[in-house]
């Protein structure tokens, strides 16, 4: 189609539709029929026209047309303000005021023969053509402007919203119509554009309260002071000044609100307090003096007049120049001058404290404060910190959200060191809080620029020196003022709709929202049915043109109010949707999408979903949006057939799964930053950025610097200081970006401080200042102040000590020096990384001779010789002589001599001859040099020699109970020298009443007799201190003691007591020595044991306990009255049961028992089939055994391991009788062992002994051999009655017997009778815990190795079937 106009135009013209307007959007046009608008400009021209009149207009013009909508008879034009900046057209929202206007068109002819219409004659403008088919009445078509592209707005971006589109049915004179003319037709509510404040005035000229607004028509103003009406009604302006200056300015005091009214309602402002107060005068003070001794704290006061505005405080001297702050010297927030310490630098006439009102415009110089420091001689040089304030240890503080809140701690404390103040967060870190120490402060105070909620919580400040520390803690609470969360805003309704306005808003304590309506109260207001609120919503159905006004909100807590103007209009609107149809909106998952339908509604159904809420344009909002919202929408106007529809793709969100992390990094190495991703994988175009401080990175190849690999890790090498910086990972997509960021921080040991210097020089004294070097940012922990004296030492051996640690906020370090000694120092830097190198050393400085300032410590007496006495001491270092001609100045006296002797020595010790022994002697040493010397030092105690004690404790006595005698005595005279304890020597003489078993003849007793003496060797019990009592534990009951005891120094042992005897008293005996099981049948048992080792008392017998070995079972008893028996036979036992047997001695009281477990059962048949395999060392040799008679006890054969050769006959299993001379070693062998134990039985059957007697009178005769018991028990003829069979190969056999030369042969561990024959283990060891005891190899208890397989063997062949 081409545009009715013609001709060619200047500048942008309209020529068809290329160079015209084009159609955007969908219409119900009819068949085809076209509608063009005119725009008139207030040159006569239209868009397009090039003319230079009104070229300006058309410039903005252009920018801002959003549409134009043709109806039957009318233009409609929408634009935005002309003459609104165009920042801040950029920054309003869509819906902000637009200005829409409708033009008449004048109907003419075309020569097609189509009915036009224009807004002006003439065939060169542009036409409104009516179409042949009209559309319905009140259904719009949708248009927009074509721009050209350097005035097209910007698009929306993926999802988002064109702007709001608003009518209004206007009708002007076309023909006339300007663009002024526009502007001016349209009804606009008051609108407040500047707005009071509370404030402080102090006179007529201070009062200002501005209120202006902008509307159509002009607004009027109105003011109301505390509730009532001030001054009458001004137009135009509205600003309050003070008009009448003869009114006092105290009446201008009070409470204002400002009203600005047109035809379309009121707005209002909040109210506003004038706080009226005089200027500040300084009453008429008196001089301050002011005295205090060095090292004291001091506070100066500074009292200025109070005012709601509080002045600033400058604490200067006459000449005007501020006093030097530091971190002594400190202004506190109250405006007084601190300080911890004075110094004698202190004293000063001038201090001056002067307020600085700014409201008023006013300083006020308080008199001045002479402050007089008085030298002290007893200066303490260090002390435990506390504060001025705050005072004690904890404080509560409530700050008001988005307000300048400061926590103070000012330290005193007298000190020659700095004293370091620290903050910290103890529910947290200082770092994640807005708030910052104060360096101007010097780390006195913690400052909040502007709180935020998240700062409340625990904090602490702790003021340290190197004697100690103190710390006060702060309850932080951030409350808020109320603020908004939520506005409503000013919008165009059509009559019918329905109105809701929300106000939201939050504060600590929680907001109370109130409404009026034109400035009234709603409580005020006739009551509407239409109308509802509910907290901070309202709520208008069904509006009418009547319900156009201004509303206001105001929500107020105890901290403050805030107050919103909401302008509703209510005005004719024809239905239509604005929005275009088919719109396709992509979202990622989790966002909020908004689907425009501006001026239409949502089916219903969609409202069923809490995620999704409908606008009042008719959009509307569906949040946190998933994959199941995925799909198609449509949007309806109701009682119409006006609908579009829109398509929503939703997209997995990008994450960044590992993004980069905040490392730190030692200078040289490398870094690696992360930035791993997801997507999703629609979205197949991707790339990834780094940036560095805000600045993007190349990528480059692996061998640069800077390497990006494939998977987005970015990687840094040689890192150096420059590489200090954030560094963020962007990973952007068609449907946005995401970005995570991280930081190298480059960390390197501190640079050494710098420019040392010295200053307030003394005598003995002087401060040390240093620059701290580059920290490469890791904070410097502290500095390290070493010191070398040069004076008193050789160059060569010059050595450097360490002086002082100090914190790392110091920078200086007062320091007291020795006199007479040359110093240079350094300074070493610490952090995290390391320490520094060395600083340069500073200047030499030598300090002048002065008296000594101590005396030598250690002294002290270590004499060795009787009459001499010898003084020693610790020798001074040659730092601590002050000066030339030292010595030290010995003095001493005691004994007979009442005066003090004195001598002069350079060197320590000094001897004193003809002491006597051990007398005491109060001596002293002091240091002298050519100066003076030293302070007198208080004496101390020392002793000439010591000799060895002359004379033994008295009066020995003991009392015994049980094994333990407590023994006391009287304190030895005459020791001669420092007692250091006593010795008691005790003597067990042997048992009560001589020996307690039956003789065993001479030799016998002879060789016990040895081994007694052997065991009772004299003890020795040490006892240290004074102590004259004491307890010895360990004696063996029934037995008799002596004892003596002496005293002992250093020199010796003096004479012992004279013996002293005791004996104690009977006790349990201990277990039988050996218990043993013979079954001579199957339903008895003979129990051979042996008395017990240690009797410990007259035995008078032995109790026989056994049961069955079953829960249970009764316990059966036998009494023995003779002690000498040894044996017990039980008969009538049951042969298919296990029995526990128990023999327990007795003296007056019994004993602990031995323990067996055993049964009746016998051994079966011999072994057969016994088979030898030989090697060249070894040989193997197995068989079978044959059936048991009764196995209750239910073991098994076992092969043994491999022996050796010598040890057994070697026999082949082929061949055997192939080799002779195997035969007859075999023979020869087994022919030995035959007589052996043919031998054997001949001496048992006529009750010989073996020769063991002798073989134990030899090993008996010495000492040092220990034996198990004191004597052997008797012989009984029993014991020719028990088995001679021969021990089995089986472990748990209860049967057998011990008598076996192949026991005797090769076991140590076999036990006697009296008369020799074997009866047991024989061993060194003690007495076997209970339940463990052996009788033999046949106890099942017992871990006895297996006896050799030679005579084992010879035994098996042997055995009588």
């Amino acid at each position: 189609m081409q545009g009715v106009a013609t001709g060619r135009k200047r500048g942008r013209g309209v020529e068809g539709r290329s160079g015209g307007w084009e159609k955007r959007g969908r219409g119900s046009v009819g068949d085809g029929g076209e509608k063009y608008c005119c725009v008139l400009l207030e040159s006569g021209g239209y868009h397009g026209d090039g003319g230079e009149t009104g070229k300006g207009w058309q410039e903005e013009m252009l920018a801002d047309l959003t549409h134009t909508v043709c109806s039957d008879l009318f233009c409609t034009l929408t634009l935005s303000d002309p003459l609104e900046p165009q920042s801040r057209r950029r920054a309003r929202p869509h819906n902000s005021n637009i200005k829409r206007k409708r033009f008449l068109c004048e109907e003419h002819k075309s020569k097609r023969g189509e009915t036009s219409s224009t807004c002006q004659q003439g065939l060169d403008r542009p036409t409104c053509t009516r179409s042949r088919s009209p559309p319905s009445p009140g259904l719009p078509v949708d248009w927009l402007v074509h721009l050209p592209p350097s005035k097209a707005p910007q698009s929306v971006g993926v999802g988002g919203r064109q702007s709001k589109l608003s009518r209004e049915s206007v009708p002007l004179d076309g023909a006339a119509a300007s663009f002024q003319e526009l502007r001016s037709a349209m009804s606009e509510p008051p609108e407040l554009t500047e707005l009071p404040h509370s404030y402080t005035v102090f006179s007529h000229e201070d009062i200002n309260l501005p209120c202006e607004a902008t509307g159509n028509p002009t607004p009027t103003f109105r003011w109301v002071k505390d509730g009532e009406a001030f001054g009458s009604e001004r137009e135009e302006f509205g600003t309050l000044r003070a008009q009448d200056e003869e009114e006092t300015l105290d009446s201008y005091g009070g409470y204002y609100r400002c009203y600005a009214s047109n035809t379309l309602g009121t707005a209002m402002t909040q109210s506003v307090h004038l706080i009226v107060e005089p200027q500040p005068v300084l009453l008429k003070q008196q001089r301050v003096d002011k005295k205090a001794n060095e090292g004291d704290s001091m506070i100066l006061a500074c009292n200025p007049p109070n005012s709601s505005t509080p002045p600033h405080i400058h604490w200067m001297d006459k000449r005007m120049v501020h006093i030097k702050l530091n971190d002594r010297v400190m202004v506190g927030r109250d405006g007084n001058l601190y300080f911890s310490n004075l110094i004698q630098t202190d004293s000063r006439r001038d201090y001056s404290c002067n307020a600085q009102y700014t409201a008023a415009r006013t300083v006020l110089p308080l008199p001045a404060v002479h402050l007089t420091v008085i030298q002290s001689n007893d200066l303490v040089h260090g002390k435990k910190p506390d504060f001025f304030h705050p005072v004690g240890s904890h404080s509560s503080v409530q700050a008001i959200r988005s307000h300048s809140v400061v926590l103070e701690c000012l330290p005193k404390g007298l000190t020659s060191v700095s004293m370091a103040v620290e903050w910290k967060k103890k529910d947290g870190s200082l770092e994640e809080t807005s708030g910052r120490v104060d360096s101007d402060s010097h780390g006195r105070w913690f400052r909040f620029d502007s709180i935020e909620q998240n700062d409340d919580g625990e904090y602490e400040c702790i003021a340290s020196n190197n004697h100690g520390s103190v710390s006060h803690s702060f309850t932080l609470t951030v409350e808020a003022p109320p603020y908004w969360v939520k506005k409503p805003q000013s919008l165009r309704y059509a009559p019918g709709e329905t109105v809701r306005l929300d106000c939201q808003a939050e504060g600590i304590p929680t907001p109370k929202i109130s409404w009026s309506i034109n400035g009234e109260l709603l409580s005020d207001v006739d009551d509407d049915p239409r109308r509802s609120v509910s907290g901070g919503v309202m709520i208008l159905r069904d509006v009418v043109f009547a319900d156009t006004a201004v509303y206001q909100c105001v929500a107020s807590n105890e901290h403050d109010s805030i107050l919103l103007n909401i302008y509703l209009y209510v005005v004719e609107l024809p239905p239509q949707i604005l929005t275009s149809d088919a719109k396709v909106y992509k979202f990622t998952e989790g966002g909020s999408v908004v689907m425009d339908c501006e001026e239409g509604e949502d089916r219903l159904p969609l409202l069923s979903d809490p995620r999704v809420a409908l606008l009042t344009n008719g959009s509307i909002i569906v949040s946190d949006v998933s994959h199941e919202d995925s799909g198609e929408y449509s949007c309806s106007i109701k009682h119409s057939n006006i609908s579009i529809s829109a398509h929503l793709e939703v997209y997995n969100q990008t994450v960044i799964l590992n993004g980069p992390q905040d490392v730190r990094v030692l200078r040289g190495s490398s870094a690696l930053l992360d930035c791993a991703f997801q997507k999703d994988p629609r979205l197949i175009k991707y790339q990834i950025v780094w940036k560095k401080a805000e600045h993007k990175m190349q990528e480059s190849s692996p061998d640069d610097k800077h390497t990006i690999f494939d998977n987005g890790t970015l990687k840094v090498t040689n890192i150096q200081s420059d590489d200090s910086a954030r560094y963020s990972c962007e990973v952007i997509t068609a449907l946005g970006s995401v970005t995570a960021s991280g930081s190298i921080t480059v960390v390197a040991r501190p640079d050494p401080p710098e420019g040392l210097s010295l200053s307030d020089v003394a005598d003995h004294s002087l401060t040390l200042s240093w620059n701290p070097g580059k920290t490469h940012n890791s904070p410097i922990i502290e500095f390290i102040v070493e010191a070398r004296e040069e004076q008193h030492t050789e160059h060569g051996r010059w050595r450097w000590e360490e002086w002082k640690r100090v914190p790392g906020e110091f920078n200086h370090l007062e320091l007291t020096l020795h006199p007479y000694c040359i110093y240079r120092f350094r300074v070493f830097a610490v952090n995290e990384i390391g320490r520094s190198d060395p600083s340069h050393f500073s200047d030499h400085h030598k300090t002048p001779p002065a008296v000594p300032d101590r005396n030598p410590s250690g002294v002290r007496s270590e004499s060795t010789d009787p009459k001499t006495m010898i003084i020693t001491w610790d020798e001074m270092d040659k730092r601590f002589h002050s000066g030339e001609g030292f010595k030290y100045h010995v003095s001493w006296r005691g004994g007979s001599d009442a005066q003090w002797n004195h001598a002069d020595v350079a060197t320590p010790p000094y001897v004193i001859n003809d002491t006597g022994t051990y007398t005491p002697f109060e001596i002293k040493v002091q240091a002298v040099n050519d100066v003076g010397g030293a302070p007198t030092p208080e004496p101390e105690i020392g002793y000439s020699g010591e000799d060895e004690p002359q004379e033994a404790p008295t009066n020995v006595s003991t009392k015994v109970m049980d094994s333990t005698v407590t023994v006391k005595w009287k304190e030895a005279q005459n020791v001669r020298g420092l007692l250091l304890g006593y010795k008691i020597y005790l003597q067990r003489l042997g048992p009560q009443g001589g020996r307690v078993r039956r003789s065993l003849g001479k030799q016998h007793q002879e060789r016990e007799d040895k081994l007694e003496r052997a065991r009772e060797r004299d003890r020795e019990v040490v006892v240290h201190g004074v102590k004259t009592s004491e307890e010895v534990t360990g004696l063996r009951l029934y037995s008799s003691y002596e004892l003596s005891v002496a005293a002992f120094n250093s020199k010796g042992e003096g004479p012992r007591s004279p013996p002293h005897h005791f004996s104690t008293p009977q006790g349990a005996p201990g277990p039988p020595a050996s218990l043993r099981l013979e079954s001579p049948s199957e339903k008895s048992m003979i129990l051979y044991w042996s008395p017990p080792e240690e009797t410990n008392g007259i035995l008078k017998g032995y109790v026989v306990q056994y049961q069955e070995d079953l829960e249970n079972s009764l316990l059966q008893m036998e009494y023995i009255d003779d002690p000498t028996v040894t044996h017990f036979e039980l008969d009538s036992l049951d042969p298919s049961s296990h029995y526990i047997f128990n023999v327990i001695a007795s003296t007056i009281v019994e004993g602990p028992p031995i323990t067996r477990r055993g049964a009746t059962a016998l051994d079966g048949v011999a072994p057969s089939h016994i088979n030898i395999v030989p090697s060249n060392t070894s040989l193997n040799m197995s068989w079978v055994h044959g059936e048991r008679f009764r196995n209750h006890a239910g073991c098994d054969w076992l092969d043994s391991e491999v022996v050796n050769s010598t040890q057994a006959p070697s026999v082949m299993p082929g061949g055997f009788a192939a080799r002779g001379w195997l035969i007859g070693l075999i023979a020869a062998i087994l022919l030995l062992v035959l007589i052996l134990l043919i031998l054997c039985l001949i001496k048992r059957s006529k009750g010989g002994k073996y020769a063991v007697k002798d073989k134990e009178d030899k090993e008996g005769d010495s000492e040092a051999r220990p034996m198990k018991d004191e004597t052997f028990g008797e012989y009984s003829d029993a014991d020719e009655k028990r088995s001679d069979s021969q021990p089995s190969l089986c472990g748990e056999s209860k049967l057998g017997s011990d008598d076996s030369l192949a026991e005797y042969g090769d076991s140590v561990d076999i036990q006697f009778n009296e008369d020799g024959s074997f009866i047991g283990q024989y061993s060194n060891r003690g007495p076997a815990p209970p339940g463990h005891e052996s009788s033999g190899p046949a106890s099942p208890d017992n871990g006895v190795p297996p006896p050799p397989i030679a005579p084992s063997m010879s035994t098996i062949l042997d055995r009588p079937s």
